[in-house]
């Protein structure tokens, strides 16, 4: 796997100070796409061990809230088989860190479906997640308004919530958790 881009101090894809790898290869090709070079399989610098353990050792300090990927498409299968490995090491090193990631894939009907993206890293790598934001980008749809999301067809779903409840379960801001609870009668 190729990766196009890495930005140490990231606030813009996920919530708090991230860490982002923008991977290359991607098949959805969106209309109006942010980052169209990393469709490309070959775009940018390989995946190595030096990168893998850069991008470690930049999730460390404690201001750092976690990883986010994003693309290119992270879900396409040879991504998956790159990424998985890596992310079994951040979940070891970093278990307080939260794992987002960004994926033109729906998860009902690509990455719990038999599709395209489905591969025998799919299962696993959703386990390691804590966030996806799921769809593709839709020009018609585009909204800047949104948190972390490009388009109001894209969903921010609470990765570990759907796992456990079998449902799909969307993710809220810390924010809007409290005004919520602070919203509640008991």
């Amino acid at each position: 796997m190729n990766y196009g881009e890495i930005k140490l101090c990231d606030i813009a894809n996920g919530e708090g100070v991230r860490v982002s790898l923008f991977v290359s290869g991607c098949t959805h090709h969106c209309k109006e796409c942010f980052n169209p070079e990393t469709w490309n399989f070959s775009y940018g610098r390989p995946f190595d061990e030096e990168t893998q353990e850069r991008l470690l050792a930049a999730l460390a300090p404690d201001y750092i809230d976690g990883l986010s990927l994003l693309g290119g498409e992270p879900f396409e299968p040879e991504n998956q088989r790159a990424l998985l490995p890596f992310l079994r090491k951040v979940r070891g090193r970093f278990p307080q860190k939260s794992i987002w990631c960004y994926t033109g894939y729906t998860l009902e009907s690509d990455l719990l479906s038999e599709s395209r993206a489905r591969c025998e890293c799919t299962d696993e790598m959703l386990f390691c997640l804590d966030v996806l934001v799921d769809g593709e980008f839709v020009l018609e749809k585009k909204n800047i308004s949104l948190p972390f999301r490009g388009s109001e067809n894209q969903r921010i779903i609470d990765v570990k919530e759907t796992l456990a409840r079998g449902r799909c379960c969307l993710w809220a801001l810390e924010s809007e958790k409290i005004r919520m609870s602070e919203d509640t009668d008991f």
